[in-house]
């Protein structure tokens, strides 16, 4: 009788992990229609190229015009990993909408090497949505040479490109990179003045920063650094024993390698994903060229009041040459950032006179603005 039972249970058990297994391939198996990319001719300043891929990535997935051929070698059914992981923790429904993309990124051997991510597949699937990635049973790749300490200065001359993993980056080590743009960052004798002097209405130096800061009685301890490249930032800001987090993409290259050569701390992050941040624990956010007129505006908004969100009540919202068109800035972004109801520390505009800016009458804003120390409910 209780072997009857017991065979009985079994059996019931069996048959709902098969549904359950059915119901998640079913789920996992569906897949968005293609639409035709709208071509896009633009032409912006190289030295935003890796920023403006960030944007344009951005609004591919929200607006859903690249969704990725599937090729020959892509699973058609859902990895087991893939299936196991699913029913231990909730996969982002944005994952679902690449379902190619996401079974090749889970496709693996379990316990052993990670496959290469050649094709730069996971930073394709973050910027379309899918984050965070699924975890993996696999180990990751490592420099074959790594040394026993590494410079305590983040802008030393000689940081070692030996502890950054080069086989996924066209480029091998850092001369490279400055000889293709000595503006992506990783040129650290240019680095090194950046935020530092004032040249125009749109420069705010740190030293700045750090006295107005003093002057309004502001504690300055914490602070996001929004799409900060390399870091720079949040280097210099170490010298004034302020901790920033800086949120980064590599696109193409080792951006947050290099802010964890510098001793800082990296969040791979893209522009559209909520701050893994508490409520009301920053000081200061900062977003830099990345968060710009590429940006639909619904998507801004909610990045402006998650910027809100993390805020504490006294803290900063520092927009650094936020870029537009000159119309746009009055009758679109202006009105937005008013929205806020923070109070304009400085706010400073000049024309952008590079080609793309004379091209479409572009025009660059810096912004301080202070958020309220309290809010009451209506």
């Amino acid at each position: 009788m209780g072997f009857t039972m017991g065979m009985g249970l079994n059996l019931l058990l069996l048959l709902a992990m098969v549904a359950t297994n059915m119901l998640s391939l079913y789920h996992l198996s569906s897949s968005l229609q293609s639409h035709t990319p709208a071509p896009t001719s633009q032409q912006v300043p190289s030295h935003l190229i890796h920023q403006l891929n960030t944007i344009r990535a951005t609004i591919n997935h929200l607006t859903r015009v690249h969704p990725s051929p599937p090729s020959s070698t892509t699973p058609t059914t859902p990895p087991p990993d893939l299936l196991l992981l699913s029913h231990l923790s909730p996969i982002p429904s944005s994952c679902h909408h690449y379902p190619h993309m996401l079974y090749t990124y889970m496709n693996y051997t379990p316990f052993s090497l990670c496959p290469p991510d050649s094709d730069n597949l996971a930073e394709s699937l973050i910027l379309r949505g899918c984050h965070p990635l699924p975890r993996r049973r696999c180990f990751s790749s490592t420099p074959q040479k790594f040394p026993s300490s590494l410079p305590s200065n983040p802008f030393a001359l000689n940081l070692p490109s030996s502890t950054i993993n080069w086989e996924k980056y066209s480029c091998k080590n850092f001369d490279c990179l400055n000889k293709l743009n000595t503006y992506l960052g990783f040129d650290n004798k240019i680095e090194s003045s950046r935020f530092t002097g004032y040249k125009s209405e749109l420069d705010l130096p740190i030293s700045q920063l750090i006295q107005i800061s003093k002057t309004q009685n502001s504690i300055l301890r914490l602070a996001i650094d929004v799409g900060g490249g390399t870091g720079t930032f949040a280097a210099h800001m170490k010298s004034y024993n302020v901790t920033v987090i800086t949120t980064t993409m590599n696109l193409g290259a080792p951006y947050n390698e290099m802010i964890a050569l510098r001793g800082l701390i990296p969040l791979h992050t893209p522009l559209q994903q909520r701050f893994p941040i508490f409520d009301g624990v920053v000081d200061l956010v900062r977003c830099g060229h990345a968060v710009n007129r590429w940006i639909p505006v619904t998507v801004m908004e909610f990045l402006f009041y998650d910027v809100d969100r993390v805020l504490r009540g006294g803290g900063h919202f520092w927009l650094d040459r936020f870029f537009s068109k000159g119309s746009d800035l009055e009758r679109v972004y202006g009105p937005l950032i008013q929205k806020l109801g923070y109070r304009k520390v400085k706010w400073a505009t000049a024309d952008k006179t590079d080609s793309s800016g004379l091209k479409n009458g572009e025009v660059y804003l810096t912004a301080l603005l202070q958020k309220p120390m309290t809010r009451s409910s209506i």
